[in-house]
């Protein structure tokens, strides 16, 4: 059997069949409250979020939404935020947080939506102020990434403790097809800017960018949810049972030292 490629897993991360957001909450969630808007303009349909009970730990769940029907797709814009999406999730982790309640963030975008009315409303401020946010947030973040991880989309609601990976997804500051058209103006070469820009689980673990890989179906997650979610399920409790060992000062120093540490390939 060939080596499965960079663009294999692309491909794979991509597949409409993979298990989204709502999949994962109906297998992982024995019950889950949704919570609406970010008090200031809008309520995003991509990315959504609430609180939920998984196993016997009760959190917070945040999510890009991509939908699984052309009317789901079409009202959550693909997965694509907008600012009001960013601004939701950090109500709602700030939420988390004054109820001493860990938080779960599934990210699944192609990246944040780039349209003229998104960069009106504060595209770029709300992408930063996220960051910053989840970076000094007062609780425990589980970080999973389920399919496409795409740039500062992915990054926003992708800062935490502990950061999964399933086995397919990818997780890029480009997409393949965007970094062929800019290195060498020709999208045919998406495949060769894949393999060059380390955007595989197993490459990412080895980088130091993620902290475990998630396992997956033969074939795919896409090939059968309720295993996949199984898997995930497992690797969100194992995650949350090692942080909750930590007390919050050490929680927080430990969340800077992983930020820190990206980037740093040469020890």
């Amino acid at each position: 059997m060939a080596k499965k490629t960079a663009m294999d897993c692309v491909k794979l991360a991509r597949d409409p069949k993979r298990p989204h957001l709502k999949d994962f909450i109906k297998y992982l969630c024995s019950d889950f409250e949704e919570l609406h808007g970010d008090r200031l303009a809008n309520d995003d349909r991509g990315l959504i979020g609430g609180f939920a009970t998984i196993g016997k730990e009760k959190l917070l769940i945040l999510g890009h939404h991509k939908g699984a029907t052309v009317e789901e797709n079409m009202e959550a814009n693909f997965g694509m935020a907008n600012p009001d999406g960013y601004r939701k999730a950090m109500r709602l982790a700030k939420l988390a947080e004054k109820f001493h309640l860990p938080i779960v963030t599934f990210v699944d975008t192609p990246g944040a939506y780039p349209g003229r009315e998104a960069e009106e409303r504060g595209q770029a401020e709300a992408i930063a102020k996220s960051l910053e946010f989840f970076a000094l947030l007062k609780t425990p973040v589980v970080v999973v990434i389920t399919g496409e991880g795409g740039s500062g989309g992915a990054l926003a609601i992708a800062v935490g403790d502990k950061v999964l990976m399933m086995e397919n997804a990818v997780y890029s500051v480009i997409s393949p097809e965007g970094c062929a058209g800019i290195l060498w103006r020709d999208g045919t070469k998406a495949p060769e800017a894949a393999a060059a820009l380390k955007i595989t689980a197993p490459d990412l673990k080895k980088l130091g960018a993620i902290d475990e890989i998630v396992k997956e179906p033969a074939g795919g997650a896409q090939k059968d949810h309720k295993a996949a979610c199984a898997a995930v399920k497992t690797a969100v409790l194992k995650a949350l049972e090692e942080l909750k060992k930590l007390d919050l000062d050490e929680l927080l120093e430990k969340r800077y030292d992983k930020l820190r540490a990206l980037g740093n390939f040469y020890k």
